[in-house]
């Protein structure tokens, strides 16, 4: 990979964000869409594709990392607002969570 500017990362805009509701996009099998807070951000739907390796049900009420300054994108019919930040390796995905609770919104970095 190549090395990027700090000016190119601090564009980033990476919040948490509180799930509030997560389902299966119809027709898929690698999709959830979740409704997620941000605070002073309002809510936003993200769709994200770790479908294969957590449940919807695990979702809600955690708190999780997002770039809410992508462009939205339509993904099996629905606008998602957002990226979810987790890692991934050959065992599937893992969450990254906060280690307290923070209000929703909070700004990483």
């Amino acid at each position: 990979m190549g090395e990027i500017q700090y000016e190119d990362f601090a564009k980033l805009d990476i919040r948490v964000g509180t799930v509030l509701a997560a389902e299966l996009v119809p027709e898929t099998d690698k999709l959830i869409k979740c409704t997620i807070d941000f605070g002073e951000l309002g809510q936003r739907t993200i769709v994200s594709g770790i479908a294969e390796w957590k449940k919807p049900e695990e979702l809600v009420g955690k708190q999780l990392p997002y770039i809410v300054n992508l462009a939205p994108r339509t993904l099996r019919g629905v606008e998602s607002q957002g990226m979810l930040i987790a890692a991934k390796d050959e065992a599937g995905v893992a969450l990254l969570f906060p280690e307290r609770v923070l209000p929703p919104g909070t700004k990483l970095g």
